[in-house]
């Protein structure tokens, strides 16, 4: 049982403006989404917020819905339980995948792809998938409106650290914007258990089948996901096209074990994992490098 001090304020808006302009009115405010993240840190006295900005009633952010371009808007508040529904995860099958491996029953019922983010640790589950997809995080402020940013890409990504993003004190992250499935996708983690366990490193494969590219990403190895470039470039000049999109195996041929295998080399040269205590960096490089061979059979072979 923890001794920390209630807040000493808590409030509970009903709707998204309501929740900007309290956060207007008090930047400092502790913003609570899913709590699974926030509460641990209560509880062990890491983190003891003066007041707290909860955003359970806030209906808008737990929605989703097709934009008119075909892109999905993904609300902040929607739960890990959620992202695993037969309407959703066909759209999104790696995040779906990440979503089914987070904790237990009741943290999949509490915990947010909007805190997933907002926390930014290294080892986020979510994080790598959306690396892959290309993701969009869409940041709002009551003075301010509306504003987008890359997730990992470009001059202002949204993730800029371990458990640091460019979010400002006004803002609320209200969504994330991604493509739907136009291809395979798939996410694979290792850790110390089997379940309900914080990843040792993990692994986003997302294929376009129309596009032609494939982005292969990494996690709890970096700062922020760890794209491969030079192992999506690899792996999409030897891919056969015209059989994964229609379905049939795409690695054939005598050659087909060894662009596996060097796909994983490339993959592991990409991280850049450090030693901690619940693995060592050469752990976490070997990793990456069966990871990657594994998501690339699984989406291609």
């Amino acid at each position: 049982m923890s001794d920390a001090a209630p807040p000493a304020a808590l409030l509970l808006p009903r709707s998204l403006p309501e929740a900007l302009d309290a956060l207007a009115a008090a930047p400092e405010l502790t913003v609570l989404a899913g709590g699974t993240d926030l509460m641990v840190a209560v509880n062990y006295g890491r983190l003891r917020p003066a007041s707290v900005l909860s955003l359970r009633g806030v209906d808008e952010l737990r929605s989703w819905r097709r934009l008119d371009d075909g892109r999905l808007w993904l609300g902040a508040g929607l739960t890990y339980r959620r992202l695993q529904d037969a309407d959703l995860a066909p759209l999104v099958p790696a995040l779906a995948q990440a979503a089914r491996t987070v904790g237990s029953p009741q943290i999949r019922n509490s915990g947010t792809l909007g805190g997933n983010l907002g926390t930014a640790s290294p080892a986020g589950d979510t994080l790598p998938v959306l690396a892959s997809l290309g993701a969009e995080v869409v940041l709002r402020s009551a003075a301010a409106g509306e504003r987008t940013l890359p997730l990992v890409e470009g001059d202002t990504p949204f993730l800029t650290g371990p458990k640091r993003t460019a979010r400002r004190p006004d803002e609320l992250l209200v969504a994330v914007v991604v493509p739907a499935s136009a291809g395979p996708q798939e996410f694979l983690k290792i850790g110390t258990r089997n379940a309900m366990v914080i990843s040792v490193a993990n692994c986003a494969l997302v294929v376009d089948t129309a596009a032609r590219w494939l982005r292969c990403t990494l996690g709890s190895v970096g700062p922020v996901p760890m794209r491969c470039p030079d192992a999506e470039a690899f792996a999409a000049e030897r891919l056969d096209w015209p059989a994964l999109e229609a379905g049939r195996p795409a690695l054939v041929g005598s050659d087909a074990a060894a662009t596996v295998e060097e796909f994983g080399i490339r993959c592991a040269d990409a991280a850049r994992p450090i030693d901690d205590h619940r693995s060592t960096a050469a752990y976490r490089r070997h990793a990456c490098a069966v990871l990657a061979r594994r998501a690339l059979r699984r989406a291609a072979a």
